[in-house]
């Protein structure tokens, strides 16, 4: 485990010592977040009539809007992710079948060449043999 460590970060004006194991810089990250959400809200007139912790209140439930909306976000993406690897792995299976059946093929038609030559080899003595049978029985002398 990482030792802890503290950064002095600056929300809303204030100083705040937070420790954690995380590194300095995320620390501000998020700090900076916060800030960002307070400014926006600050804009807001109506926000600025409102009591602290009705402006507390309201960060909290942006924030956590934003958190469940980037959660929705993530688990679409893996939702798409898990999708696709099965579409990959379907045609992965698919490609491996082709290749099985183009060597399938591949080896009858060596085979059907391999027959075909023998044909024709037979084809060719038969025809011989026919040749020497009418030239030799009876042809013209």
């Amino acid at each position: 485990m990482s030792a802890k460590k503290t950064a002095q970060v600056i929300i809303g004006g204030k100083v705040f010592s937070l420790s954690g194991y995380e590194e300095e810089d995320y620390l501000q990250k998020v700090a900076s977040y916060i800030n960002a959400k307070i400014d926006e809200y600050s804009e807001i007139e109506d926000y600025k009539k409102l009591t602290s912790d009705m402006k507390s209140i309201l960060i909290e439930l942006n924030i956590a809007d934003d958190y469940f909306k980037a959660k929705d976000q993530i688990d679409k993406y893996e939702t798409d992710l898990a999708a696709k690897d099965k579409e990959v792995y379907d045609l992965k299976h698919e490609l491996i079948t082709d290749r099985v059946k183009v060597e399938d093929l591949e080896s009858e038609v060596a085979q059907l060449k391999a027959e075909n030559d023998e044909l024709k080899k037979n084809k060719s003595k038969l025809e011989a043999s026919l040749e020497d049978a009418l030239l030799g029985t009876g042809g013209l002398v």
